[in-house]
């Protein structure tokens, strides 16, 4: 296990973190992702840990707020020192029937740290991160509430989940101007089936010192290696029972069989190899990982140990690649003089 920089600060977390979307169960919704209970989720837990992942990521939405109970109430049965794990939650979703139990506004964002931190049983959140945009709060008043959790202690860090390039960028230029806490991580989709991260987000996050924090890695369990081109799993499977995230599934079973050629070659999973690939990505700093059964995390566990060749890299990257858009392809036509330029210069 690798310990990678979290964004522009100078906390290390692992480059795999363990997601808590399978614990609890509660709502239509969330039983069809898992229902793990608190015996087998402390065992999840502490497989992750003696594994050397530092770093859980759960929300309050997860199974009605019961994921989070769950997950602080594993990191007390297995007498987790608190400075040996970093705590991730999030806030946005609905979380009660009032008008105001959404958003990010001030009022839904300091109920919500109260309430995520008592189901936690914990005295601080260690990145606290808002879990959609709000088109109805004003970014400046979702940034200063931020501040305003890590100013007293509540909170640690910030980060945001699931925006546009542009809406990071304002809210970064929102935070340096008044200088408030920053967002040090975007938690997103991104997957060797579903790049489109790549265009403006992947560049922006570097530019500007952004970690990244991969959410559904295996595209929701396609990448596993179960599905074939038709559609066909074993019933249960999570894709069975919830289809998403969407991807181009011609393109991504064209990459699968790319993965499982690597992966036959090497004696490995295919779901080992998508998450290989990720880990191989400069810009992610860390990818979380699901499960229902310890074998399962086991398995995912194992991609760390994967070193992917320059040649299966490159095979991989060329069948997944992003077809062109503009201004895409006008930057690489017009800056071909300069890269080559710069090249030179560094190589000198």
């Amino acid at each position: 296990m690798r310990y990678k920089k979290f964004g522009s600060t100078g906390l290390f977390v692992s480059e795999l973190c363990l997601g808590t979307m399978t614990f609890g169960g509660e709502g239509e919704l969330w039983s069809k992702i898992g229902a793990l209970q608190q015996e087998d989720a402390n065992r999840l837990v502490g497989r992750a840990l003696e594994a050397g992942v530092n770093f859980i990521d759960t929300a309050d939405v997860y199974s009605e707020g019961r994921s989070e109970v769950i997950t602080g109430q594993a990191l007390r049965d297995l007498k987790v020192a608190r400075d040996d794990v970093v705590v991730a939650t999030k806030v946005f979703g609905q979380t009660g029937a009032g008008v105001n139990a959404r958003g990010n506004s001030r009022v839904h964002i300091m109920e919500g740290v109260k309430k995520s931190l008592a189901r936690l049983q914990l005295d601080h959140i260690d990145l606290y991160q808002i879990h959609g945009f709000d088109p109805a709060t004003p970014i400046e008043e979702t940034v200063r509430a931020l501040d305003n959790l890590v100013q007293h202690g509540h909170v640690r860090y910030v980060g945001v989940s699931n925006w546009a390039a542009w809406q990071i960028m304002k809210a970064l230029g929102i935070a340096e101007r008044l200088g408030l806490a920053r967002f040090e991580s975007l938690q997103a989709y991104y997957t060797i089936a579903g790049r489109d991260l790549e265009r403006e987000i992947v560049p922006m996050l570097q530019s500007e010192g952004v970690g990244l924090m991969v959410w559904s890695p295996l595209a929701g369990g396609l990448l596993s290696g179960k599905y074939s081109r038709d559609g066909q799993a074993a019933a249960g499977d999570r894709r069975a029972q919830f289809d998403f995230p969407p991807v181009n599934r011609e393109r991504a079973f064209d990459s699968i069989d790319v993965l499982r050629q690597v992966a036959d070659a090497r004696g490995v999973s295919v779901a080992q190899v998508a998450l290989a690939w990720l880990l191989h990505q400069k810009a992610v700093t860390s990818v979380i990982i699901g499960a229902k059964r310890v074998d399962q995390l086991d398995d995912n566990l194992a991609a760390t140990a994967i070193r992917l060749t320059d040649d299966e890299l490159a095979a991989l990257d060329q069948i997944s690649a992003l077809p062109p858009e503009y201004p895409g392809w006008m930057f690489t036509r017009q800056g071909e003089f300069r890269r080559k330029q710069l090249s030179e210069s560094d190589a000198a």
